[in-house]
């Protein structure tokens, strides 16, 4: 059980979700940070200013925290965008490279072989039409 266990983490895609899972979380974090720091005072501010509130999670009506939505909304959508904009860059590498045309294959010359036998199948050929009667080539 323990070797399955073993053979199982070491799959090459358990270790490809850790990884993703990892720089997940971080990916996370930058992302927090940039609402946090950066969209919330730089273009939320006017709105926050008319609704007397200083931090975007503050926005409370009627005990509903509808200001730490907005942030979550904000963060999704940030995250969503990056991510489109890395499944395209990842899609135009692709397709540049299947758009490539393959480099022309030459056809290799025959074995010394392969020209014997087909050397020999010539004088056959040769030999059959020559030994036919006429009546029997019709």
């Amino acid at each position: 059980m323990l070797r399955e266990f073993r053979n199982f983490i070491a799959r090459g895609n358990v270790m490809d979700l850790a990884v993703a899972v990892i720089l997940g979380g971080a990916f996370s974090a930058i992302v927090s940070s940039l609402v946090k720091d950066i969209i919330t005072p730089g273009l939320l501010n006017p709105v926050m200013k008319a609704a007397q509130v200083e931090k975007l999670e503050g926005l409370v009506w009627n005990g509903i925290r509808y200001g730490s939505f907005l942030a979550a909304v904000i963060n999704f959508l940030i995250i969503a965008f990056v991510i489109f904009l890395l499944v395209r860059i990842v899609s135009n590498v692709q397709k540049q490279f299947d758009d490539e045309p393959e480099p022309e294959k030459k056809d290799p010359a025959p074995s010394t072989e392969a020209r014997l036998l087909t050397q020999i199948r010539d004088l056959l050929k040769q030999q059959t039409e020559v030994g036919k009667p006429a009546d029997d080539q019709a």
